[in-house]
């Protein structure tokens, strides 16, 4: 078993962590820390040593931070989280909505004789520290480097994570690393550049064709890069972790206390991504006298475009992953109707998720979940991000939803679905507003666009039969997915603020939702990959691009209101659900089989 379900943090813990946090604060002259969630990696996921938010408030989510006054302490979460928050946070930590409150304006606002905040530089970008600095000009409020105040107070933190790393085949990747770290250096020499500070591990695990395990659901070594105009590259970590692995000609591992002495050495100008490298690298190349070329980590691009072995590697893990989804919603229909015929019958979200991870693995080719299951039933599944523990496990009741975010990590490829399910007959408005999130999805899913369009340019194409309803969700319609890499990739995304082209190769999730708190929630999501269209007969002859849906699993035909379909809707999901009955009935049981004709046969009308 992947996922485990017990309680992550608790409350009562923060006040005397807070408490003794002021002290050290005090202690090194400061009026208060900015305490981030992210390590010096600025990944999503971190290791146990490094949840340093979650140690001192309780809260988990993969994203926020705290900004901890002598007086006032405030957790800053976006719309994913706040009710997450307020439920694992202790009363004194006040929730902060964020982006809309902006810390510079929290801090203005708590501190109106001005102070001085303090922040771990290895935890923060220049872009970050810099934005922030800037809109507290003239307020009295500044910033100031200090050494990091809780790893002190945490007396049983946890060891580094030591994993041990794995070669990643050729045949999946579709490129070699000599290739790629020469294509990689070519683009330093045409900006001029002599070399590239590697920050995000999985940049480093793609340009090296390397994979880890020292995060869980992301198969990526912690590690610290140096690219060289002539391909070399210097690779900072722990020795032990490649035990038996050859590493390729051109690439020296070195031990991480050899980083910094490294950068020194350097010769300008020095690429640097300043939205995702630690301001102490930028500290240390200023003043080392060594010129800095801000610029985008040279490894994101080409990342997020998969390569044509990358992509037949994401279908097979699809095909794959549907057919273990098949199973379980076909076992989860099952115990649906055992809850109609007899109340006493108990399924619960752990049984959920303990019966999904069983599907997948026995595929005999799950190597761990992308990311722990979201299973809520009815409120639960209003928690954009929920987590299910011992102490939140709900039992299923008839007439509510039940909303199921999974996704698996396979050595071909890593997925991403949710399904919202109908547990009996539900409510006339829980069918509207799925079939208003469902609206979205096709739209999506049927866009034609000419290149150069970017996320930020469809998002609304998923959002506006919701916005016709006046319902709105407060999260991005879709994230970028690596190959089996992290769950959520970048640069690419749908969302209002993306600019980043979309282009052939990338893949990205399709979830567009609605969540009722207290009540329900809803979110139907595929993956899709980009790719090459054609000009529609009579259209511009411009160049192209479209969706190819990746994913296959039933989408609950229970839940639409099938008379606002429209007849480009319905002739969309009747193909989709052709497609994944022809797919994944050779794969299935005979029990599952007969479910999926039932569960993908076309809408009448």
């Amino acid at each position: 078993m992947f996922q485990s379900f017990h309680t992550p943090s608790r409350p009562q813990d923060g006040p005397p962590r807070l408490a003794a946090l002021r002290d050290a604060l005090a202690a090194q002259g400061v009026q208060g820390v900015i305490v981030p969630r992210a390590d010096l990696h600025q990944g999503e996921y971190v290791a146990d040593c490094d949840a340093r938010l979650a140690w001192l408030t309780g809260f988990t989510g993969s994203a926020g931070f705290c900004i901890a006054l002598r007086d006032r302490a405030g957790v800053f979460v976006d719309g994913r989280y706040r009710v997450q928050a307020r439920s694992q946070c202790a009363d004194m930590f006040e929730i902060v909505p964020w982006p809309e409150t902006r810390p510079a304006d929290w801090l203005r606002a708590s501190c109106p004789n001005g102070a001085v905040i303090g922040f771990d530089p290895w935890l923060h970008t220049p872009d970050e520290i810099e934005t922030i600095e800037r809109e507290l000009a003239g307020s009295g409020v500044s910033l100031k480097r200090i050494p990091n105040p809780i790893d002190p107070l945490w007396h049983d933190r946890p060891a580094p994570p030591m994993g041990g790393a794995m070669a990643y085949p050729e045949s999946l990747a579709g490129l070699s690393s000599a290739t790629k770290r020469k294509d990689a250096a070519q683009a330093l020499v045409q900006n001029g550049q002599r070399a590239a500070i590697l920050t995000q591990p999985d940049s480093i695990c793609w340009l090296l064709n390397l994979r880890g395990a020292d995060l869980p659901r992301v198969p990526v070594v912690q590690a610290l890069a140096v690219l060289h105009d002539d391909t070399r590259v210097d690779l900072f970590a722990h020795a032990a972790k490649f035990d038996g692995i050859p590493l390729e000609e051109g690439i020296a591992l070195r031990p991480p206390e050899a980083f910094e002495p490294a950068l020194r050495s350097l010769t300008g100008p020095v690429r640097l991504d300043r939205a995702s490298a630690p301001l102490a690298v930028c500290d240390l190349l200023s003043e080392a006298g060594i010129a800095i070329a801000p610029m985008q980590d040279p490894c994101l691009a080409p990342k997020a475009r998969k390569t044509a072995a990358e992509l037949d590697g994401a279908r097979a893990a699809h095909l794959r992953d549907g057919a273990a989804m098949a199973e379980f919603l076909c076992w989860l229909d099952q115990q649906a109707q055992k809850l109609l015929d007899d109340p006493a019958h108990t399924v619960t979200e752990i049984d959920i998720v303990r019966r999904l991870e069983a599907c997948r693995a026995a595929t005999g080719a799950l190597r761990d979940i992308s990311f722990d299951t979201i299973a809520g039933s009815g409120p639960n599944g209003a928690i954009v991000h929920y987590r299910v523990t011992e102490d939140s496990n709900r039992r299923l009741l008839p007439g509510e939803l039940m909303l199921v975010d999974s996704g698996g990590q396979y050595l071909d490829g890593t997925t991403d679905i949710t399904r919202t399910i109908a547990i009996g007959p539900v409510g006339l408005l829980e069918a509207q507003c799925f079939t208003r999130v469902l609206q979205g999805m096709i739209a999506l899913s049927r866009a034609r666009f000419p290149r150069g369009v970017a996320g930020g340019h469809l998002d609304a194409l998923a959002r506006y039969p919701l916005w016709l309803a006046g319902l709105d969700y407060d999260h991005g319609t879709g994230h970028g997915v690596g190959a089996y890499l992290s769950v959520h990739e970048g640069p690419q995304r749908l969302s209002r603020v993306s600019q980043v082209p979309l282009t052939e190769g990338m893949i990205l999730s399709n979830e567009p939702g609605y969540y009722r708190e207290g009540a329900f929630g809803i979110r139907i999501e595929n993956l899709v990959a980009v790719r090459a269209a054609a000009t529609p007969e009579g259209g511009d002859p411009r160049d192209w691009l479209e969706f190819e849906t990746l994913t296959l699993a039933p989408i609950d035909r229970r839940l639409i209101v099938c008379s606002e379909l429209t007849m480009g809707e319905r002739d969309w999901l009747n193909r989709y659900h052709a497609r994944v009955r022809m797919s994944l009935s050779p794969l299935v049981s005979d029990a599952t089989r007969k479910w999926l004709d039932r569960a993908c046969a076309p809408l009448d009308g």
